[in-house]
């Protein structure tokens, strides 16, 4: 049987916003069941990725900037 055009990924995407000219996004990694949050500044095309506590990824989700000390190096 073949799976032609069936990408699998580990990283998948659970909710996204937009806010004030940031895009926050929040992911999930079924690899090793980790979180992480992706803020991107709309005006200079950057973002920043860190990792956040599962029991803490919605609250990360609402306020990424409260959560951004926590993220291991």
């Amino acid at each position: 049987m073949s799976r032609t055009g069936f990408t699998s990924t580990a990283r998948r995407e659970l909710a996204r916003r937009v806010s004030g000219g940031l895009e926050i996004a929040l992911f999930w990694d079924r690899r090793d069941n980790s979180t992480s949050i992706d803020l991107r500044h709309e005006a200079v095309d950057e973002t920043i990725s860190f990792r956040v506590p599962p029991a803490s990824a919605l609250d990360a989700f609402n306020h990424p900037f409260a959560h951004l000390r926590w993220s291991p190096r």
